[in-house]
């Protein structure tokens, strides 16, 4: 059975960008669908806020969308376009067309993990993964966790860490005290974000910060047991439970590939209005540039008012983006990768942990297509989320396709998008949330 869904707006992704575009588009009565694939909206930022007892920004833009038009498709997985204007997504067992006349794309971004020897060790995990961990279960009290890495969600994870009873014998960030201190400079027209940094700074009083440290490589014989850093030069090694590793963010600009939107410097191309190159297709958010959850909210809004034609009201939040995009324009100077991180993996290392390809395998590549079709880089089940920007900072590969599915997917699904292309049910559209 093929369910299909109509909406003026269909709406990706249910992070903030995605809700503030969502709302403001139903602010006007239009039909707007929200889709995410995880059960509980708020994205990667805001899910366990909108789960435990939603506070500041995410009880607002919750309440609002609560109230307002909005079908939510949650836990629904967009693999496919069958034609324009219609999307594929799986939802359980189901296989959903979504037609729309508007989609805004606001797919976020995901972290960006560079290969090191024991990078594959158990208890080495994504800084931002082992957040979600403890949120959704995990003991951490007691655990001596290392986080190491580039960029704020470290100073974040460390703090939440830290708050549920987590050790931090360091928090080692690669970039240089000078960068972080012209960063800092670069806030003083936004206090908001003075606020949050002097707030993380009180939280973690006590927990040393080594600037110019990286992680060298992770050890144990079965299970993560110390972490040897480069720590301004100096190599130490610290025993711990777990390592907490991220390098900054990359954004998902896979379905907006899919779909032909034209990308410049690794972010989708948009216009005053998040207008993308392709007609009634628009994106908000990180997948526009790394900016943070206020510069994703103002995308968002934006987004969503043009998507309805009113671009007046879209207008008026012209001057708080641009402010915002300053930030966001500090991040990407203040957190660029050193070129150091490049010696990082040994010929041993493992790269794609998919596919077990090693480094060693892929510099005999002169491609990432090449790479694919030799060594099977890429194509397992992460669909190159994770090898991609590895091998795209490690040899500046960039990846020259993007094919369906964007997610894995069952054969049952794409048979029948396939031989099935007109509706079998049509679901009416309702008010959920």
């Amino acid at each position: 059975m093929v369910s299909v869904r109509q909406f003026d707006v269909l709406v990706i992704g249910g992070g903030p960008a995605g809700l503030a575009a969502a709302v403001r588009a139903a602010d006007r009565g239009a039909r707007i669908g929200i889709v995410d694939d995880n059960v509980h909206l708020g994205g990667q930022i805001w899910r366990q806020s909108l789960q435990d007892g939603p506070v500041l920004d995410a009880a607002k833009w919750l309440e609002r969308l609560q109230t307002a038009r909005v079908e939510i498709l949650a836990g629904t997985r967009i693999f496919d376009q069958l034609e324009a204007g219609v999307l594929l997504a799986e939802s359980g067992d189901d296989l959903c067309q979504l037609r729309h006349d508007k989609l805004i794309l606001a797919t976020g971004a995901r972290e960006r993990f560079l290969p090191f020897p024991g990078w594959t060790l158990p208890n080495v995990m994504g800084a931002g993964g082992l957040q979600a961990m403890v949120k959704s279960g995990l003991p951490i009290a007691g655990n001596r966790v290392v986080v190491a890495g580039t960029g704020p969600l470290l100073l974040a994870v460390a703090a939440y860490l830290r708050k549920h009873g987590a050790q931090i014998p360091v928090l080692c960030e690669q970039a240089s005290w000078s960068s972080l201190a012209r960063f800092t400079w670069s806030l003083l027209g936004q206090p908001a974000k003075i606020h949050q940094g002097l707030q993380l700074k009180k939280e973690l009083t006590g927990v040393p910060f080594a600037t110019d440290s990286w992680p060298i490589a992770a050890e144990g014989k079965d299970v993560l047991e110390s972490v040897t850093i480069s720590r301004q030069g100096k190599l130490v090694t610290i025993p711990c439970d777990y390592l907490a590793c991220g390098f900054h963010l990359v954004p998902n600009t896979e379905l907006a590939s899919l779909l032909g939107c034209q990308l410049r410097g690794g972010y989708v191309q948009v216009d005053d209005f998040q207008q993308t190159t392709v007609p009634r297709v628009l994106c908000a958010g990180e997948p526009t540039g790394i900016g943070g959850v206020e510069l994703a909210i103002v995308e968002g809004q934006i987004a969503g008012l043009a998507a309805i034609g009113h671009n007046d009201s879209a207008r008026e939040l012209f001057a708080e983006r641009k402010k915002l995009r300053k930030f966001a324009g500090a991040l990407a100077t203040t957190f660029q990768l050193r070129p150091e991180l490049r010696q990082l993996p040994s010929p041993e290392t493992i790269v794609c942990r998919c596919e077990d390809v090693p480094l060693s395998r892929l510099r005999t590549q002169p491609s990432w297509r090449a790479s694919k079709l030799q060594t099977r880089c890429g194509m397992g089940p992460c669909q190159g989320r994770i090898c991609g920007p590895a091998t795209e900072f490690l040899f500046n590969w960039n990846p020259d396709s993007v094919r369906p599915p964007v997610f894995p997917a069952r054969v049952e699904s794409l048979a029948t998008a396939t031989a099935s292309p007109e509706p079998q049910h049509v679901a009416p559209i309702g008010g959920q949330g």
